[in-house]
């Protein structure tokens, strides 16, 4: 004779969970569950260091200018120093970055202009 399974019926039989699987169950802590912590509980807790987002990019200069960066990294490595490309061009950076308008205007002024967008190959 079959049985009849009922909405009453299924609700008393227990549910089987997975074996090998732990659940447990954790209270969020306020700033998790979207109330923000306190101004005391923000200054306790340490800053946590994000990594700087780099970005890729591609340019065109005159093969002078570009010899350059070879020639600098040689200096460097006389010096024991062992650099990359992107480095010597982020220590430019920071050079020009400390001048002045003024400084900046004559040193871009000075500058060969170049077509933008690839060279054509011959």
């Amino acid at each position: 004779m079959a049985t009849k399974i009922t909405a009453a019926t299924k609700a008393k039989t227990p549910v089987k969970k997975p074996a090998g699987k732990k659940v447990s169950v954790t209270k969020k802590s306020p700033a998790k569950s979207g109330v923000s912590a306190s101004p005391l509980q923000a200054a306790k807790k340490p800053k946590k260091n994000h990594k700087v987002k780099v970005v890729r990019d591609s340019f065109t200069m005159p093969q002078i200018e570009y010899q350059k960066i070879a020639e600098i990294k040689a200096i460097c490595l006389k010096a024991k120093l062992h650099v990359k490309k992107s480095e010597v061009l982020r220590a430019g950076l920071k050079v020009l970055a400390k001048l002045n308008a003024a400084q900046l205007k004559n040193v871009l002024n000075d500058l060969e202009k170049v077509k933008t967008g690839r060279p054509k190959k011959h």
